[in-house]
């Protein structure tokens, strides 16, 4: 995934009100831009740090700009835009970089099912049956550990998303839970039970009830986006 236009550098000023950023541009100018993500950003912002931002003379939005990438206090490269991760994992799944969901003939986005009214990330049909996709961007990294960890912030619509995969794998439907880690020099990931206990005890329920774990790594840079390798999931 290219960024076309070129992404535009500067400075953060802050992060506020959940979807605002104030920016300094490389000109001098701030400008308060449009920040696509509800977690808590935890380690992966500092005042003062560079980013990069999407501009649009869009007469429809309200805002000049999208926050897009993040250069993390540890000094990875973090794409904080979480809107980005469906798409890159699309574009991995028809080049086949995602070996275990390869074969299937035909995608859909964005598919209502469950108990629970849900949408799925992706539903894949193969000649054996259906095959119900969700994903989670990962941007959550640490100073002393290369492994990254999910979530950053209580997600209890994490959780719903695990229980109605789950059902689906007790029902004999293949569900997959697959982590789209969007930060630089990763190369585990785990779940953050320090963060959100509930979350980590669904995923292993949804494990044990029959449910795909996965976790693929990004190349993140300031010109594009590149779905590269599986990463492990460590669950101890």
């Amino acid at each position: 995934m290219e960024f076309v236009p070129a992404l535009e550098r500067g400075r953060l000023a802050r992060r506020y009100k959940r979807f605002l950023a104030d920016i300094v541009t490389e000109t001098g100018e701030t400008i308060c831009i449009h920040c696509p993500n509800t977690g808590s950003m935890h380690n992966c912002m500092v005042p003062g740090g560079e980013v990069w931002f999407s501009r649009t003379d869009d007469p429809r939005r309200k805002l000049p700009g999208t926050w897009e990438l993040a250069e993390t206090p540890q000094g990875r490269m973090a794409c904080v835009n979480t809107g980005r991760a469906n798409g890159l994992i699309e574009e991995a799944l028809r080049a086949g970089i995602i070996a275990e969901l390869a074969g299937f003939t035909s995608l859909r986005r964005e598919v209502a099912y469950g108990e629970e009214r849900s949408r799925i990330d992706f539903r894949l049909e193969y000649p054996t049956g259906p095959a119900y996709v969700e994903v989670k961007s990962v941007t959550l990294g640490f100073d002393d550990t290369a492994v990254a960890a999910f979530p950053d912030a209580v997600t209890l619509r994490g959780a719903r998303h695990l229980r109605e995969l789950a059902a689906l794998a007790r029902a004999g439907v293949r569900a997959v839970q697959l982590y789209c880690v969007n930060l630089s020099g990763i190369e585990a990931v785990r779940m953050a039970d320090e963060v959100d206990p509930a979350y980590g005890l669904a995923l292993r329920q949804a494990i044990g009830d029959g449910v795909e774990v996965l976790a693929y790594g990004v190349s993140v840079t300031s010109a594009r986006l590149v779905v590269t390798h599986r990463l492990p999931v460590l669950l101890d």
